[in-house]
């Protein structure tokens, strides 16, 4: 079975058209020649490029507009020029840029204060979204006719970009703002698992009732936020999405810069989802080390081959257990993984000197539900866990059918 997508802008056209929510567009498209070039192409011959990389399309809707950014080190184009410098380069009338969380260069540690600042390069004036307010505010978007939306995301429900995307696009619907989201790759696109958020586990790391692991890029995830209504009281954004090109769900896709500071390749990408849940544990995630979010360890673990003692370093200025030696297991030459594993965690729980320590109150947090951590203390199977996670991942996969850009055939 072959998964595939046209280059031509034709197609590009195609999907900006059913990308967009809320807008009347009078383009007619020839879908039976799309589908038939679909047919004919065998092999996907050209390089994925992202949303911001296809600016034949974006750059005619940001003419004579006043412009606000939201993006950090990873809104670049495939020459590794920033999309702020791009649109300046290109008079594009850039008013102001809103940084998420590490800030707009990506130094900041996770979970640090980040405050308003200025853009060296540019002068232009930076809003923290991750300090005093994470939703910009009526009077920082004053003068802005469209807010440009470009970060990557690393398809787990917990990283925090998608959750300031969603407060992007209620601030847009409350102040008549048009928002559009540069799409890129989800490299872990492919992945859909684990269990779906509760309600009553809303939080800042948890939005909406999405898996742990959802296999949407930030793109598709803006349309199901609009579709589901899931902003505040139902409102809806005026929303476009410029899509990659040359991208489907199935490719592999190396990201060409640290998505935050703690992030610093693609296998600790891949095993993001999955090593994070320690970060509601008492077991280091591998944070104050060389390999952040490919090992794992903890003083209270018993004894092994494997061992490493958590330093203060750059996106980790206090990590859990600084100084003290942790013993646990390396993962950082392991295959890649397919789904969210829970193999560690409970080989951890199982293993600790002290099971009473063992979870925090954060663990409900990430999961987005108690019952797994109650299945873990239960002694329950990884496969029987599994098994209470089918049906709602069945259902959230039908919903998401409504929202995906990329075509699977």
């Amino acid at each position: 079975m072959k998964y595939l997508i046209n280059n031509s802008l034709l197609f590009s056209c195609f999907l900006f058209v059913s990308a967009s929510c809320g807008s009347n567009s009078n383009l007619k498209v020839d879908t039976k020649r799309i589908e038939t070039e679909q047919n004919t192409n065998s092999i996907i011959d050209n390089p994925i490029k992202t949303g911001a990389d296809n600016y034949a399309v974006y750059l005619p809707l940001l003419k004579d507009k006043k412009i606000g950014v939201v993006s950090n080190q990873t809104g670049i184009l495939s020459n590794k020029t920033h999309l702020v410098d791009f649109l300046i380069e290109k008079n594009i009338s850039v008013q102001k840029i809103f940084a998420p969380e590490h800030g707009f260069r990506g130094t900041a540690d996770a979970g640090e204060h980040i405050v308003d600042g200025k853009d060296t390069k540019t002068g232009l004036p930076i809003i923290s979204l991750y300090g005093e307010n994470k939703k910009p505010k009526a009077e920082q978007l004053a003068g802005i006719d469209i807010l440009v939306f470009d970060l990557q995301d690393v398809g787990a429900r917990f990283y925090t970009y998608i959750s300031s995307l969603h407060y992007i696009m209620e601030a847009c619907a409350e102040n008549n703002i048009e928002l559009i989201v540069l799409d890129r790759p989800n490299p872990n696109g492919n992945i859909v698992d684990g269990p779906l958020l509760e309600k009553e586990f809303t939080s800042f790391v948890g939005m909406h009732p999405i898996p742990t692991l959802h296999g949407m890029t930030i793109g598709e995830y803006a349309k199901m936020i609009n579709g589901e209504k899931w902003l505040k009281n139902g409102i809806q954004c005026k929303l476009k999405v410029i899509p990659c090109l040359n991208y489907n769900h199935q490719l592999s896709y190396s990201l060409p810069v640290k998505p935050s500071p703690n992030l610093p390749n693609d296998q600790a990408i891949n095993l993001y989802a999955s090593i994070c849940l320690f970060e509601g544990t008492n077991v280091s995630s591998g944070r104050g080390t060389e390999k952040q979010f490919q090992i794992y360890g903890s003083p209270y673990l018993p004894k092994s081959d494997f061992s490493f003692t958590p330093i203060s370093n750059f996106g980790a200025k206090d990590p859990m257990h600084k100084n003290i030696l942790c013993y646990g297991e390396d993962l950082s030459d392991i295959p890649k993984v397919k789904q969210l594993e829970l193999k560690w965690l409970i080989k951890a729980y199982n293993t600790t000197s002290d099971k009473l320590k063992f979870f925090t109150p954060f663990f409900t947090k990430l999961a987005g539900t108690k019952k797994l951590q109650q299945q873990i203390e239960a002694g329950v199977s990884e496969k029987d866990i599994r098994k209470s996670w089918e049906k709602d991942l069945n259902d959230f996969k039908e919903m998401r059918k409504k929202y995906l850009i990329y075509l699977i055939k």
